[in-house]
């Protein structure tokens, strides 16, 4: 934490998003945002058993085929959503190259 020096005062989300990329956080962080996003988005939170994001792609994996079988008709529809959700989402970082937006949902 370097980087991170006495200075003129700054409003705390500024102070906030410095820290979480000196600390190195911003792709967990995102991550779970995107989850969150899923869960209260899909209404399927509690059919979930378990999920994985990687290079844009969200892969879910459901314990319930009814609820999956539902969900397939509403993808694209989940995609924008959550889309939309994390870009007014203040925790999500925007920029940060290792993590990104959601172009593809895959439900197992």
């Amino acid at each position: 934490m370097d980087s991170i020096k006495r200075r003129e005062p700054q409003p705390m989300d500024v102070v906030i998003k410095e820290f979480i990329r000196e600390m190195k956080l911003t792709t967990g962080l995102n991550t779970q945002r995107i989850f969150a996003a899923w869960d209260e988005l899909s209404g399927a939170g509690k059919w979930t058993a378990s999920r994985f994001f990687k290079d844009g792609i969200l892969y879910v994996t459901m314990n319930s085929s009814v609820a999956r079988n539902r969900l397939m008709f509403r993808l694209p529809e989940l995609t924008r959503s959550i889309n939309d959700r994390l870009m007014e989402d203040p925790l999500f970082v925007k920029d940060d190259p290792k993590s990104r937006l959601v172009t593809r949902i895959v439900l197992r």
